[in-house]
Protein backbone atom coordinates (compact mmCIF):
# COMPACT_ATOMS: atom_id res chain seq x y z
CA UNK A 1 0.00 0.00 0.00
CA UNK A 2 1.21 3.14 -0.84
CA UNK A 3 0.29 7.28 0.92
CA UNK A 4 -2.67 8.29 -1.39
CA UNK A 5 -2.77 12.17 -1.87
CA UNK A 6 -3.73 12.93 1.65
CA UNK A 7 -1.48 10.84 3.37
CA UNK A 8 -0.99 12.92 6.48
CA UNK A 9 -4.72 11.22 7.39
CA UNK A 10 -2.66 7.97 8.27
CA UNK A 11 -0.18 10.05 10.04
CA UNK A 12 -1.45 8.68 13.72
CA UNK A 13 -0.27 5.09 12.43
CA UNK A 14 3.37 5.94 13.51
CA UNK A 15 2.21 6.88 16.76
CA UNK A 16 -0.38 4.11 17.65
CA UNK A 17 0.67 1.00 16.10
CA UNK A 18 -1.52 -2.52 16.67
CA UNK A 19 0.24 -5.22 18.14
CA UNK A 20 -0.07 -8.62 16.62
CA UNK A 21 -2.21 -9.81 18.72
CA UNK A 22 -4.83 -7.19 17.89
CA UNK A 23 -8.17 -7.94 16.79
CA UNK A 24 -8.99 -8.54 12.50
CA UNK A 25 -12.03 -5.59 11.71
CA UNK A 26 -13.79 -4.61 8.85
CA UNK A 27 -14.72 -1.62 7.72
CA UNK A 28 -18.65 -0.93 6.69
CA UNK A 29 -19.05 2.66 4.49
CA UNK A 30 -22.37 4.20 3.73
CA UNK A 31 -21.60 7.54 1.57
CA UNK A 32 -24.46 9.47 0.37
CA UNK A 33 -25.35 12.86 -1.00
CA UNK A 34 -25.95 14.43 2.55
CA UNK A 35 -23.26 12.36 4.40
CA UNK A 36 -20.88 9.72 4.80
CA UNK A 37 -20.88 7.22 7.37
CA UNK A 38 -18.18 4.62 8.31
CA UNK A 39 -18.26 1.78 11.13
CA UNK A 40 -15.56 -0.19 12.56
CA UNK A 41 -16.68 -3.78 13.67
CA UNK A 42 -14.82 -6.87 14.89
CA UNK A 43 -14.83 -9.78 12.76
CA UNK A 44 -16.80 -12.45 14.40
CA UNK A 45 -17.01 -15.84 14.59
CA UNK A 46 -18.46 -17.69 11.25
CA UNK A 47 -19.68 -20.18 13.04
CA UNK A 48 -21.56 -18.22 15.65
CA UNK A 49 -24.98 -16.66 14.85
CA UNK A 50 -25.12 -12.63 14.58
CA UNK A 51 -25.62 -11.15 18.09
CA UNK A 52 -27.44 -8.51 19.03
CA UNK A 53 -26.32 -5.47 18.96
CA UNK A 54 -24.10 -6.26 16.51
CA UNK A 55 -21.00 -4.56 17.97
CA UNK A 56 -19.11 -1.37 16.85
CA UNK A 57 -16.14 -0.46 17.69
CA UNK A 58 -16.02 3.36 15.75
CA UNK A 59 -18.03 5.20 14.09
CA UNK A 60 -17.27 8.52 12.28
CA UNK A 61 -19.14 10.82 9.89
CA UNK A 62 -18.08 13.26 6.64
CA UNK A 63 -19.48 14.64 4.30
CA UNK A 64 -21.10 14.55 0.87
CA UNK A 65 -19.43 11.46 -0.52
CA UNK A 66 -21.36 11.20 -4.25
CA UNK A 67 -18.76 11.97 -6.52
CA UNK A 68 -21.85 12.86 -9.14
CA UNK A 69 -22.37 15.90 -6.53
CA UNK A 70 -19.33 17.43 -5.29
CA UNK A 71 -16.12 16.00 -7.94
CA UNK A 72 -14.59 12.94 -7.84
CA UNK A 73 -11.40 14.45 -5.94
CA UNK A 74 -13.57 15.94 -2.68
CA UNK A 75 -15.42 12.41 -2.62
CA UNK A 76 -11.96 10.55 -2.36
CA UNK A 77 -11.27 12.51 0.36
CA UNK A 78 -14.20 12.61 2.28
CA UNK A 79 -14.07 8.42 2.48
CA UNK A 80 -10.50 8.39 3.14
CA UNK A 81 -10.72 11.20 5.66
CA UNK A 82 -14.12 8.80 7.56
CA UNK A 83 -11.84 5.82 7.40
CA UNK A 84 -8.77 7.14 9.29
CA UNK A 85 -11.27 8.51 11.64
CA UNK A 86 -13.00 5.61 12.53
CA UNK A 87 -9.94 3.30 12.79
CA UNK A 88 -8.25 6.16 14.42
CA UNK A 89 -11.43 5.85 17.25
CA UNK A 90 -11.11 2.37 17.43
CA UNK A 91 -7.26 2.40 18.18
CA UNK A 92 -6.77 0.34 15.05
CA UNK A 93 -4.80 0.72 11.78
CA UNK A 94 -4.93 -0.46 7.98
CA UNK A 95 -2.70 -3.65 9.08
CA UNK A 96 -5.92 -4.98 11.29
CA UNK A 97 -8.46 -4.35 8.44
CA UNK A 98 -9.27 -7.76 6.93
CA UNK A 99 -12.47 -6.63 4.35
CA UNK A 100 -13.67 -2.88 3.47
CA UNK A 101 -17.32 -2.87 2.04
CA UNK A 102 -18.11 0.81 0.10
CA UNK A 103 -21.28 1.51 -0.36
CA UNK A 104 -22.11 4.85 -1.98
CA UNK A 105 -24.49 6.46 -3.99
CA UNK A 106 -23.38 7.53 -7.40
CA UNK A 107 -21.85 3.80 -8.04
CA UNK A 108 -23.67 2.87 -11.02
CA UNK A 109 -21.86 1.40 -13.40
CA UNK A 110 -18.87 -1.60 -13.83
CA UNK A 111 -16.25 1.37 -14.52
CA UNK A 112 -17.69 3.44 -11.06
CA UNK A 113 -16.64 0.65 -8.95
CA UNK A 114 -13.28 -0.14 -10.86
CA UNK A 115 -11.83 3.38 -10.28
CA UNK A 116 -12.78 3.21 -6.51
CA UNK A 117 -11.54 0.38 -5.94
CA UNK A 118 -8.53 0.52 -7.89
CA UNK A 119 -7.96 3.56 -5.46
CA UNK A 120 -9.07 1.41 -2.19
CA UNK A 121 -5.85 -0.99 -3.32
CA UNK A 122 -3.66 2.19 -3.04
CA UNK A 123 -4.35 2.77 0.73
CA UNK A 124 -5.17 -0.69 1.86
CA UNK A 125 -2.69 -4.13 2.10
CA UNK A 126 -2.66 -6.17 -0.45
CA UNK A 127 -4.48 -8.98 1.61
CA UNK A 128 -7.36 -6.92 2.16
CA UNK A 129 -11.16 -8.28 0.27
CA UNK A 130 -12.25 -4.75 -1.04
CA UNK A 131 -15.69 -4.49 -1.93
CA UNK A 132 -17.63 -1.79 -3.80
CA UNK A 133 -21.74 -1.10 -4.16
CA UNK A 134 -24.40 1.47 -4.58
CA UNK A 135 -25.27 2.86 -1.44
CA UNK A 136 -28.75 1.09 -1.79
CA UNK A 137 -27.20 -2.36 -1.27
CA UNK A 138 -26.09 -1.60 2.29
CA UNK A 139 -29.77 -0.06 2.91
CA UNK A 140 -31.25 -3.90 2.05
CA UNK A 141 -28.00 -5.11 3.79
CA UNK A 142 -29.09 -3.41 7.35
CA UNK A 143 -32.68 -4.74 6.85
CA UNK A 144 -31.78 -8.43 5.83
CA UNK A 145 -28.94 -8.28 8.29
CA UNK A 146 -25.86 -8.80 5.13
CA UNK A 147 -28.23 -10.84 3.18
CA UNK A 148 -28.88 -9.65 -0.29
CA UNK A 149 -32.54 -11.26 -0.93
CA UNK A 150 -35.61 -8.74 -1.30
CA UNK A 151 -35.82 -5.44 -2.18
CA UNK A 152 -35.01 -1.56 -0.87
CA UNK A 153 -36.68 1.81 -1.20
CA UNK A 154 -34.15 5.00 -0.39
CA UNK A 155 -35.93 8.15 0.04
CA UNK A 156 -33.90 10.62 1.24
CA UNK A 157 -32.14 13.42 -0.18
CA UNK A 158 -32.19 11.45 -3.77
CA UNK A 159 -34.62 8.04 -4.03
CA UNK A 160 -33.92 4.84 -5.66
CA UNK A 161 -35.19 1.22 -5.25
CA UNK A 162 -32.94 -1.93 -5.91
CA UNK A 163 -33.78 -5.19 -5.59
CA UNK A 164 -31.70 -9.05 -5.32
CA UNK A 165 -32.64 -12.24 -5.89
CA UNK A 166 -31.63 -15.17 -3.85
CA UNK A 167 -29.35 -16.47 -7.22
CA UNK A 168 -27.41 -13.26 -7.45
CA UNK A 169 -29.36 -11.30 -9.89
CA UNK A 170 -30.41 -7.84 -9.57
CA UNK A 171 -32.60 -4.56 -10.84
CA UNK A 172 -32.66 -1.01 -9.93
CA UNK A 173 -35.13 1.74 -10.83
CA UNK A 174 -35.00 5.53 -10.07
CA UNK A 175 -31.56 7.12 -8.54
CA UNK A 176 -30.70 8.59 -11.71
CA UNK A 177 -29.91 12.00 -9.55
CA UNK A 178 -32.20 15.00 -9.83
CA UNK A 179 -31.77 16.33 -13.46
CA UNK A 180 -32.84 13.03 -15.04
CA UNK A 181 -36.22 12.67 -11.99
CA UNK A 182 -35.69 11.17 -8.99
CA UNK A 183 -39.26 12.09 -8.03
CA UNK A 184 -40.55 11.48 -4.37
CA UNK A 185 -36.83 12.14 -3.27
CA UNK A 186 -36.60 14.70 -0.89
CA UNK A 187 -35.22 16.82 -2.88
CA UNK A 188 -38.10 16.43 -6.26
CA UNK A 189 -40.63 16.86 -3.27
CA UNK A 190 -39.23 20.28 -2.30
CA UNK A 191 -38.35 21.34 -5.93
CA UNK A 192 -41.71 21.06 -6.82
CA UNK A 193 -43.20 22.97 -3.76
CA UNK A 194 -40.64 25.61 -4.78
CA UNK A 195 -41.94 25.76 -8.67
CA UNK A 196 -45.11 26.06 -6.98
CA UNK A 197 -44.53 29.37 -5.07
CA UNK A 198 -42.94 30.43 -8.37
CA UNK A 199 -46.08 29.58 -10.03
CA UNK A 200 -48.73 30.84 -7.70
CA UNK A 201 -46.99 33.99 -7.34
CA UNK A 202 -47.26 34.68 -11.38
CA UNK A 203 -50.48 33.30 -11.76
CA UNK A 204 -49.82 29.74 -13.72
CA UNK A 205 -50.87 27.85 -10.74
CA UNK A 206 -53.09 28.19 -7.35
CA UNK A 207 -52.77 29.83 -4.26
CA UNK A 208 -50.45 27.51 -1.63
CA UNK A 209 -49.71 27.73 2.06
CA UNK A 210 -46.65 26.70 1.09
CA UNK A 211 -45.39 30.31 0.09
CA UNK A 212 -46.03 32.02 3.49
CA UNK A 213 -44.47 28.84 4.85
CA UNK A 214 -41.29 28.35 2.91
CA UNK A 215 -40.56 32.39 2.74
CA UNK A 216 -40.72 32.60 6.29
CA UNK A 217 -38.40 28.96 7.07
CA UNK A 218 -36.15 30.69 4.61
CA UNK A 219 -36.09 34.79 6.20
CA UNK A 220 -37.38 35.99 2.43
CA UNK A 221 -39.99 38.17 2.16
CA UNK A 222 -40.85 37.73 -1.74
CA UNK A 223 -41.46 34.75 -4.02
CA UNK A 224 -39.07 36.84 -6.41
CA UNK A 225 -36.07 36.37 -3.66
CA UNK A 226 -36.32 32.54 -4.10
CA UNK A 227 -34.29 32.80 -7.49
CA UNK A 228 -31.83 33.93 -5.85
CA UNK A 229 -31.97 31.45 -2.72
CA UNK A 230 -32.13 28.92 -5.05
CA UNK A 231 -29.31 29.24 -7.77
CA UNK A 232 -26.41 31.00 -5.17
CA UNK A 233 -26.16 27.33 -4.16
CA UNK A 234 -28.28 24.84 -5.44
CA UNK A 235 -27.22 21.89 -3.90
CA UNK A 236 -29.74 19.15 -3.61
CA UNK A 237 -29.30 18.47 0.14
CA UNK A 238 -29.94 22.12 1.02
CA UNK A 239 -33.57 22.07 -1.05
CA UNK A 240 -34.23 18.63 0.42
CA UNK A 241 -34.03 20.32 3.98
CA UNK A 242 -37.35 22.23 3.00
CA UNK A 243 -39.55 18.75 2.90
CA UNK A 244 -40.90 19.35 6.34
CA UNK A 245 -42.44 22.91 5.47
CA UNK A 246 -44.23 20.77 2.74
CA UNK A 247 -45.96 17.69 4.98
CA UNK A 248 -46.67 20.44 7.38
CA UNK A 249 -48.37 22.49 4.94
CA UNK A 250 -50.28 19.01 3.60
CA UNK A 251 -51.14 18.25 6.96
CA UNK A 252 -52.46 21.70 7.59
CA UNK A 253 -54.92 20.93 4.49
CA UNK A 254 -52.87 22.67 1.41
CA UNK A 255 -53.90 21.04 -2.06
CA UNK A 256 -51.05 21.69 -3.54
CA UNK A 257 -48.93 20.51 -0.84
CA UNK A 258 -51.25 17.38 -0.52
CA UNK A 259 -51.00 16.40 -4.48
CA UNK A 260 -47.17 16.94 -4.01
CA UNK A 261 -46.89 14.18 -1.17
CA UNK A 262 -49.33 11.90 -3.36
CA UNK A 263 -47.63 12.42 -6.72
CA UNK A 264 -44.45 11.46 -4.49
CA UNK A 265 -45.98 8.27 -2.77
CA UNK A 266 -47.13 7.40 -6.37
CA UNK A 267 -43.54 7.37 -8.17
CA UNK A 268 -41.87 5.96 -4.59
CA UNK A 269 -44.35 2.77 -5.39
CA UNK A 270 -43.54 2.68 -9.26
CA UNK A 271 -40.29 2.33 -8.74
CA UNK A 272 -40.56 -0.63 -5.87
CA UNK A 273 -43.03 -2.28 -8.33
CA UNK A 274 -40.83 -2.01 -11.61
CA UNK A 275 -38.02 -4.03 -9.54
CA UNK A 276 -40.27 -6.44 -8.64
CA UNK A 277 -41.61 -7.07 -11.59
CA UNK A 278 -38.41 -7.26 -13.39
CA UNK A 279 -36.74 -9.89 -11.02
CA UNK A 280 -40.19 -11.72 -9.89
CA UNK A 281 -39.66 -11.24 -6.44
CA UNK A 282 -43.30 -11.89 -5.64
CA UNK A 283 -43.31 -15.54 -7.07
CA UNK A 284 -45.93 -16.53 -10.45
CA UNK A 285 -48.64 -15.93 -8.59
CA UNK A 286 -47.91 -12.24 -7.41
CA UNK A 287 -48.48 -13.67 -3.87
CA UNK A 288 -44.60 -14.88 -2.84
CA UNK A 289 -43.35 -12.87 0.32
CA UNK A 290 -40.09 -10.77 -0.34
CA UNK A 291 -38.23 -8.03 2.21
CA UNK A 292 -39.15 -4.22 1.51
CA UNK A 293 -36.31 -2.39 3.12
CA UNK A 294 -37.71 1.26 3.65
CA UNK A 295 -34.88 3.41 4.39
CA UNK A 296 -33.95 7.48 4.39
CA UNK A 297 -35.66 10.65 6.14
CA UNK A 298 -38.82 10.78 3.76
CA UNK A 299 -39.78 7.55 4.79
CA UNK A 300 -39.39 7.69 8.89
CA UNK A 301 -42.77 7.87 10.44
CA UNK A 302 -42.72 11.16 11.90
CA UNK A 303 -45.50 12.95 10.83
CA UNK A 304 -49.10 12.52 10.82
CA UNK A 305 -49.05 12.44 7.26
CA UNK A 306 -46.89 9.05 7.14
CA UNK A 307 -45.54 9.04 3.58
CA UNK A 308 -43.93 6.02 4.09
CA UNK A 309 -47.29 4.38 5.59
CA UNK A 310 -48.99 5.77 2.41
CA UNK A 311 -45.93 3.83 0.21
CA UNK A 312 -46.75 0.36 1.64
CA UNK A 313 -50.22 0.58 1.18
CA UNK A 314 -49.60 1.61 -2.45
CA UNK A 315 -47.02 -1.22 -3.14
CA UNK A 316 -49.80 -3.90 -1.24
CA UNK A 317 -51.95 -3.27 -3.66
CA UNK A 318 -50.08 -4.46 -5.94
CA UNK A 319 -48.33 -6.84 -4.07
CA UNK A 320 -49.77 -8.26 -0.47
CA UNK A 321 -46.07 -10.28 -0.44
CA UNK A 322 -44.13 -7.09 0.71
CA UNK A 323 -43.13 -7.35 4.21
CA UNK A 324 -42.15 -3.56 5.39
CA UNK A 325 -38.95 -3.64 7.46
CA UNK A 326 -38.06 -0.75 9.37
CA UNK A 327 -34.14 -1.47 9.35
CA UNK A 328 -32.64 -2.01 13.61
CA UNK A 329 -29.60 -1.14 12.24
CA UNK A 330 -27.84 1.87 10.22
CA UNK A 331 -26.87 0.94 6.29
CA UNK A 332 -22.94 1.40 7.53
CA UNK A 333 -23.22 -1.66 9.73
CA UNK A 334 -25.56 -3.15 6.85
CA UNK A 335 -22.13 -2.81 4.54
CA UNK A 336 -20.11 -4.29 7.07
CA UNK A 337 -22.29 -7.28 7.41
CA UNK A 338 -21.53 -7.25 3.61
CA UNK A 339 -18.34 -8.00 3.80
CA UNK A 340 -18.28 -10.20 7.02
CA UNK A 341 -20.77 -12.82 4.76
CA UNK A 342 -18.61 -11.90 2.06
CA UNK A 343 -15.66 -12.81 4.16
CA UNK A 344 -17.78 -16.40 5.54
CA UNK A 345 -18.63 -17.23 1.69
CA UNK A 346 -14.96 -17.33 0.84
CA UNK A 347 -14.13 -18.90 3.75
CA UNK A 348 -16.30 -22.32 2.87
CA UNK A 349 -15.12 -22.08 -0.46
CA UNK A 350 -11.41 -22.29 0.42
CA UNK A 351 -12.47 -24.93 3.27
CA UNK A 352 -14.05 -27.21 0.32
CA UNK A 353 -10.70 -26.98 -1.52
CA UNK A 354 -8.18 -28.60 1.05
Amino acid sequence: MKRYRNGEIWDYEEQMPVSDAARDVILGLDGGTTSTVCICMPILPFSDPLPHPVPVLARAVAGCSNHNSVGEAAARETLEQVMGEALAKAGSNRSAVRAVCLAVSGVNHPSDQQRILDWLRDIFPSDVRLYVQNDAVAALACGTMGKLHGCVLIAGTGTIAYGFTEDGRNARAAGAGPTLGDWGSGYGIAAQALTAIIRAHDGRGPHTALTSSILEKLGLSSPDELIGWTYADPSWARIAALVPEVVSCAEAGDEVANKILFDSVEELGLSVKAVVQRLDLCGPDGKDSFPLVMVGGVLEANKRWDIGKEVIRCISKDYPGAVPIRPEVEPAVGAALLAWNCLMKESVKEAFKC
